[in-house]
């Protein structure tokens, strides 16, 4: 019942900017955390940004801070991320995911499917 499903990746030039938008069903966005995880080939899945529900801190990874933000709209049901300043090891694809309640979790109990973002010029 649970679905999230991301759009808005492609291909953009370093410098760029890109918006990803994660709309989600089956459940009221405004009562769980929500973030954005990305994986490169070779490399580890990181966690790229969450937002909680309860309190609404956010969390950024080190790599994307001051060049990336997110944001919910309860209203749309969607959570977004807005990515400017994009670099070529910002290339992964990149998954929305919902944590069991309302803290940003390390290990998301629901996932989208994801969508590829690639910088290259």
């Amino acid at each position: 019942q649970v679905q999230l499903v991301e759009s808005g990746g492609g291909l953009v030039q370093p410098g760029g900017s890109l918006r990803l938008s994660c709309a989600a069903s089956g459940f009221t966005l405004e009562f769980y955390a929500i973030g954005w995880f990305r994986q490169a080939p070779g490399k580890e899945r990181e966690r790229v940004s969450c937002i909680s529900s309860s309190d609404g801190r956010i969390y950024y990874a080190d790599s994307v801070k001051g060049r990336f933000t997110i944001s919910r709209d309860n209203a749309k049901n969607t959570v977004y991320l807005q990515m400017n300043s994009l670099k070529p090891e910002d290339t992964a694809v990149y998954y929305c995911a919902r944590g069991a309640g309302s803290r940003c979790p390390s290990v998301p109990s629901y996932w989208g499917q994801g969508t590829q973002v690639t910088v290259s010029s």
